[in-house]
């Protein structure tokens, strides 16, 4: 037999909103991307001046720099995002919300082409040490870790606010997604494999792409799509 489909949300989603959000951090993002593009001197100078004071603190502090290899390598890793989305994904397709896990699922993979397209396109180098305490791959802007935190995170809040998460889990929930959308952008920071203006437009991405995909799927069911309830 099918199994029974998740409780309807509570409330409808405020699809204006979530465009307006998604449309503004959008422009934001490309604004962002223009400077980055043409090395605008004062931006350049910001990211290599946050570069420069963290690297600093990171070469003579081993264990903290351990710390956040750990975290941004193992908790808040790309993949363990994307482990997240999948287990959200699979579970609304198992009880029976299967537009919507598509959905989803599409909207996290959007986020990595973006992403990896961006970086070649840009063709960004990332910050160079004679001292290195960690080393990434691929170009710079924008930060992967961070775009991949904010839209996974994004997904799952979502989700949570869609089908009636309790006080005590919405807080929690938005508890930890905070410090982890925060948490690793420090990290990469800190670990000088990054610019300030990487992670920045990471996040920006990040949310333009949940706040449209929010946006989208508002439509796509107002529009008679296959509900969800």
């Amino acid at each position: 037999m099918p199994s029974t489909p998740l409780a309807p949300p509570p409330l409808r989603h405020h699809r204006l909103t979530a465009l307006r959000a998604g449309t503004v951090c959008g422009l934001l993002f490309l604004a962002l991307l223009a400077l980055v593009a043409v090395r605008w001197s004062p931006l350049m100078v910001l990211d290599r001046t946050v570069a420069d004071t963290l690297h600093r603190g990171a070469v003579t502090e081993p264990g903290l720099v351990h710390v956040n290899r750990v975290l941004t390598d193992w908790f808040w890793d790309p993949w363990t995002m994307r482990a997240l989305i999948a287990v959200a994904v699979v579970t609304l397709w198992w009880r029976g919300a299967r537009p919507l896990a598509v959905w989803v699922a599409a909207t996290s993979l959007l986020g990595t082409l973006a992403q990896q397209g961006l970086k070649s396109a840009v063709g960004r180098e990332r910050p160079r040490w004679p001292d290195p305490v960690d080393s990434a791959h691929y170009a710079a802007f924008p930060s992967g870790h961070a775009l991949t935190a904010v839209v996974s995170w994004g997904l799952l809040l979502w989700l949570l606010r869609r089908y009636g998460a309790g006080p005590r889990l919405w807080r929690g929930a938005l508890a930890v997604a905070g410090v982890s959308v925060v948490g690793v952008g420090v990290t990469r920071l800190y670990l000088g494999v990054h610019w300030l203006s990487d992670v920045l437009g990471g996040w920006l991405l990040g949310a333009a792409l949940v706040g449209l995909s929010v946006a989208g799927f508002g439509w796509y069911e107002r529009r008679g799509g296959a509900r969800t309830r």
